[in-house]
């Protein structure tokens, strides 16, 4: 039968260690014991302690001083405190603190059992509604996967899945669609949302330093190293780290986050101790990493070690039907951030987003929507026209384009297949300028050709 959770035991009394771990042992739940505040942290570090039992009287800390630290160690898991006979003011005041509970001595097996049960139980609720919040924030907070459509749906449900399992995940996606979002609630809604999310972009900074960043680095390991500082993997203990656009990463630099990866630990530039962090890992890149391990830019054992689950995020132009949801969200996020009484967009209005090509994705939405209510004299959004990216003129055809041979008896669905293809061709893939040169909206394209290749 599995343990219901682990205890534990803070006590300088052996008897009363031995005799409680008995009646907690009995009652199947696991059980560490330490004779000091400083065994008792020592203890947490290294075990999944769910409930912690704690004497007010320790040989080299007072009870409330450790009940604080490990609160600000562990911020949700539960103590009781347990005193002695003259002590009830200090354990009322231990409860001002955090403690959930204290008890009396001498303990009666009854009573400790009692007061264990409540703990963990109140626990375990404080965790789903956590848990409940998280998933509230998926949807509807200010970093909501926003979207009703099927692929969205999909997303979420990936999410949800994953967060918990503590597994790597690789996300993917076009730059704006949203990766980071689903980092967040990776992190969010897994057991490490105590601990940090560190991220870490592997295109932003240079390829001689980014090893001293993810790594960190002891005092003179290299010039200018006037004092050590620990990496990102250190700064994740405990929590998770995100490796933003890892495909832009160095083969050289690939084979050493392999090693680390693989074996857990690492050293400091310049040092000597090896590290040993509790991390979980995300990764994330805009490109086609299939394409760069056949180009020999990315390694293939990185790749299979980090794509433990995949998601891939869809481009707007994609899923044009959760452009309205989109926008709505970001007008009134824009509006109470500016204190502008802009409510609605007019039909019109939202007939240009769902017209446009976004290229930018989601980001590139977010930023239109945040001009549009900038400059919104009133309370409606009539127009998009003065976003560049959106009003542009359509571009002419160039002299001395390749004519489109049609046959006689073709019909006119395969006819229009063929000018757009030769059209986009002449446009080297850029359906965007295509469509301005057919004359037709980019939505219409996507959505009845989007199997076409450009």
């Amino acid at each position: 039968m599995a343990t219901k959770a682990t205890i534990l035991l803070v006590d300088d009394d052996q008897r009363l260690l031995r005799a409680a771990g008995r009646i907690l042992a009995a009652a199947n739940y696991a059980v560490l014991s330490a004779n000091s505040g400083r065994e008792a942290l020592a203890a947490m570090e290294s075990h999944p302690v769910g409930l912690a039992i704690c004497d007010l009287r320790l040989p080299d800390i007072d009870g409330t001083t450790l009940l604080q630290q490990m609160r600000r160690l562990r911020a949700d898991m539960e103590v009781v405190m347990v005193t002695g006979h003259g002590s009830v003011e200090m354990a009322v005041e231990a409860m001002r603190l955090g403690a959930y509970d204290f008890i009396e001595k001498p303990l009666d097996s009854t009573g400790l059992l009692k007061v264990v049960a409540k703990a963990i139980e109140r626990q375990g609720l404080s965790r789903e509604n956590k848990r409940l919040r998280m998933e509230l924030e998926l949807d509807h907070g200010p970093e909501a996967l926003i979207g009703g459509s099927s692929k969205m749906e999909a997303i979420r449900a990936l999410v949800r899945q994953a967060a918990p399992a503590g597994i790597t995940v690789l996300i993917q996606g076009e730059s704006g669609t949203g990766k980071e979002l689903v980092a967040n609630a990776l992190h969010n809604l897994s057991g490490r949302s105590d601990g940090p999310l560190i991220k870490i972009s592997c295109a932003a900074i240079p390829e001689t330093l980014l090893e001293s960043e993810l790594f960190g680095y002891e005092r003179g390991a290299f010039t200018g190293a006037g004092a050590a500082k620990p990496g990102k993997f250190e700064l994740a203990d405990g929590g998770t780290l995100l490796l933003d656009e890892i495909a832009e990463m160095s083969p050289a630099l690939q084979a050493k986050l392999l090693r680390v990866l693989q074996d857990g630990r690492f050293q400091r530039l310049g040092g000597t101790k090896e590290l040993h962090p509790d991390i979980r890992l995300l990764a994330a890149t805009h490109a086609d990493v299939p394409r760069a391990m056949a180009e020999g830019k990315f390694r293939t054992d990185l790749y299979y070690r980090i794509n433990t689950l995949q998601i891939s995020l869809p481009a707007l132009r994609d899923r044009t039907e959760d452009i309205p949801l989109l926008a709505s969200h970001f007008l009134k996020r824009s509006a109470i951030a500016m204190n502008k009484p802009v409510r609605t967009i007019d039909p019109r209005a939202m007939e240009q987003l769902l017209s446009h090509a976004w290229p930018g994705n989601v980001r590139e939405l977010e930023h239109v929507i945040e001009s549009a209510v900038a400059l919104c004299p009133g309370g409606t959004i009539e127009s998009f026209s003065f976003a560049p990216a959106m009003s542009g003129p359509a571009v002419p055809t160039a002299p001395g384009t390749p004519q489109v041979s049609l046959p006689i008896g073709i019909t006119m669905e395969e006819a229009t297949k063929r000018l757009i293809q030769a059209t986009v061709e002449q446009c080297g893939g850029n359906k965007l300028q295509a469509a301005r040169i057919l004359g037709i909206p980019p939505r219409t394209m996507y959505r009845h050709f989007a199997d076409l290749e450009p």
